[in-house]
């Protein structure tokens, strides 16, 4: 383990999160430039129509997948050092992952694909089945080389969305649009094994045991589908129980926002994985404490700002960014927002602690509660509130599972450390909503109101638009100023490293 534990070292965890940020954000950002542009072109129905079909689709891929994505990680971080074992696993588990993404697919062609209700759509979709078993991105996470999974794709998703832009004219281009994200999603993957020939050459192979993984990758599957049901299922309840399909847009609308959020915030779970595994295996508590506490920091340190920053300028970004129509997606979004901080929690405390440390059985009871109690919930709600009960109860039923997670990490950091590590970002980021509150009423000042509706009859633009958008720029600006100087001024160290950083590397350059 010597050998392994070295070959880690080399890597920074700085690097391979900025990448995995990137390529995580990669994935939501760019039908994210798109969502203002096709919310007006397919209109609610249509995002509707699309997000019900995907969530299907992506039950399917998930029992085809089974674990093998985080088993598969955590497998070739163990075998880095040791090509031949490294290869072997690959073989193993690529075969094991074709055979199972073959069965699901069967079984969906016959179940939804031979239907009548958006047939056209299921049979567009089958493209993410056959996608999702090309995806060996596991592969280069579990070697640390997170650099290849980005540089490849962002070509891929940048055509995609130029596409989206030059073919989606109208709603009639709904089968467009999900014909050109799943080809992007297939191509993307595919593309990734060009890597390959590097890491195998010369390197020969014998006795490949598919059935060897199984008894593990189910262990580690049961877990995932606990909590990627638990993902999709309020799409899934309220295009089951509410009629109007618009709702399902709204819910998704607000919830993607969310979810592109939360990717800055938990990207830093893949690249931690390894770590954690690596440390767990030479039993190194003291190692894994100050990991935990390090992803706390970072967590607290994020989520706190961004959760005030988003409920500061929905008002103003929902109109701008959706369009007429979608005023619903605010309130939407006000609900959800604690979910940036509830679930970067998890995000620790599950994916990061939990996980590597091969306590499956508790992961797996907390969000099979959780899902219970969302499914619950959700019946209850959607019912009443529609989009918004399904907002409400994931908020709820994501406290649950926090709940249940710390409990098995208590002992390792107590709620007292919680609260030194989070208060100067909790009273940091109250006061940036604060100033950004005010600054929302200083904008509204007769003369400043006054010289952006001139500024809009010279541009041809509504005056309430060109309002709301210098007023995200502006809230956005002085909350980002506020939080920084805040920390300045309680003396955080998180912020005096990243400053002192950037002081070393300015000064290395003033040498040379």
């Amino acid at each position: 383990m010597k050998f392994h534990t070295r070959y880690m070292a080399k890597k920074s965890i700085a690097k391979n999160y900025i990448y995995n940020m990137v390529y995580q954000v990669l994935t939501l950002i760019l039908p994210l430039i798109t969502t203002p542009y096709l919310s007006r072109v397919l209109g609610a129905e249509g995002n509707g129509i699309y997000s019900y079909t995907y969530a299907i689709v992506t039950y399917f891929i998930l029992f085809g997948s089974l674990g093998v994505a985080l088993y598969g990680q955590r497998e070739i971080a163990y075998a880095q050092e040791y090509p031949q074992k490294r290869k072997r696993i690959f073989l193993e588990i690529v075969i094991f992952r074709f055979i199972t993404i073959a069965i699901a697919t069967i079984f969906y062609f016959f179940l939804f694909v031979k239907g009548e209700e958006y047939q056209i759509y299921y049979q567009i979709l089958m493209l993410e089945l056959i996608a999702s078993a090309f995806d060996i991105s596991w592969f280069f996470q579990g070697l640390e080389e997170f650099k290849k999974t980005v540089i490849r794709n962002v070509l891929v998703r940048l055509c995609s969305v130029s596409l989206v832009f030059l073919l989606v004219k109208s709603r009639e281009d709904l089968a467009k649009f999900t014909l050109i994200y799943s080809l992007a999603d297939l191509i993307g993957n595919i593309s990734l094994w060009l890597y390959l020939p590097k890491y195998f050459k010369g390197i020969k192979v014998d006795h490949i045991n598919v059935r060897r993984h199984l008894p593990h990758i189910v262990m580690l599957f049961i877990p995932q589908i606990a909590n990627q049901i638990y993902k999709v299922l309020d799409t899934t309840m309220i295009g089951w129980l509410v009629k109007d399909k618009s709702e399902t847009g709204y819910y998704e609308q607000g919830h993607k926002v969310i979810r592109l959020l939360l990717t800055v915030v938990n990207s830093l779970g893949i690249v931690m994985i390894p770590r954690m595994a690596n440390a767990f295996a030479n039993n190194d508590k003291k190692q894994i404490k100050t990991y935990m506490k390090m992803s706390f920091n970072f967590t607290f340190f994020l989520s706190f700002p961004i959760m005030f920053g988003i409920i500061s300028i929905s008002k103003a970004f929902v109109p701008v960014f959706f369009g007429a129509g979608y005023e619903k997606v605010t309130t939407i979004i006000y609900i959800l927002s604690p979910m940036v901080l509830l679930m970067g929690l998890a995000n620790v405390l599950g994916t990061q602690y939990l996980l590597p440390l091969k306590k499956q059985k508790e992961y797996t009871f907390s969000v099979t509660i959780g899902t219970i109690v969302n499914f619950i919930l959700n019946y209850i709600l959607i019912t009443l509130y529609q989009s918004i009960g399904a907002a409400i109860a994931t908020v709820l039923s994501q406290v649950v599972i926090d709940v249940l997670q710390y409990n098995h990490v208590k002992r390792e950091i107590t709620i007292k450390q919680l609260v030194r590590l989070s208060w100067r970002y909790i009273f940091s980021s109250i006061t940036m909503f604060i100033l950004c509150f005010i600054t929302k009423g200083i904008l509204r000042i007769n003369m400043i109101t006054e010289q952006i509706y001139n500024l809009a009859i010279n541009m041809s633009l509504n005056k309430e638009y060109l309002f709301n958008v210098v007023s995200i720029i502006t809230q956005m600006l002085v909350g980002a100023v506020t939080y920084i100087v805040m920390l300045i001024v309680l003396k955080d160290k998180y912020i005096f490293n990243f400053i002192n950083k950037i002081k070393s590397r300015f000064l290395k350059k003033e040498t040379i």
